[in-house]
């Protein structure tokens, strides 16, 4: 298999074409309501509010990035926010978790 040299490009007409955009909305599907509609009501605009945001940036990132030109470096950039966006979530999704044990 032939590994992509550091002129390699992502061809994507629009970010809608990215798989990972695709996969993150589906993130989006799965944690914006099944997960977070049972959140108790004290809850709405603090952590549950919380969630929303960070799940929501993750595919605006990817699509905002891709959206600004080909620069490799600025589409990494935004990559990077996603995925900080990600480890928020993550964060959050499992201290509900544990909040949720102890009630």
């Amino acid at each position: 298999m032939e590994k992509p040299n550091d002129d390699y490009r992502v061809v994507a007409r629009n970010y809608k074409d990215l798989i990972v955009w695709q996969k993150s909305m589906k993130l989006v599907e799965s944690v914006y309501t099944p997960l977070t509609g049972n959140f108790p009501r004290e809850e709405t605009y603090a952590l549950k509010s919380q969630i929303h945001r960070a799940v929501v940036s993750v595919p605006s990132n990817i699509a905002e990035g891709q959206a600004r030109g080909s620069q490799k470096i600025e589409f990494q950039r935004f990559l990077y926010l996603a995925l900080g966006s990600l480890a928020e979530v993550d964060t959050q999704l499992e201290l509900a978790i544990r909040l949720m044990e102890k009630s």
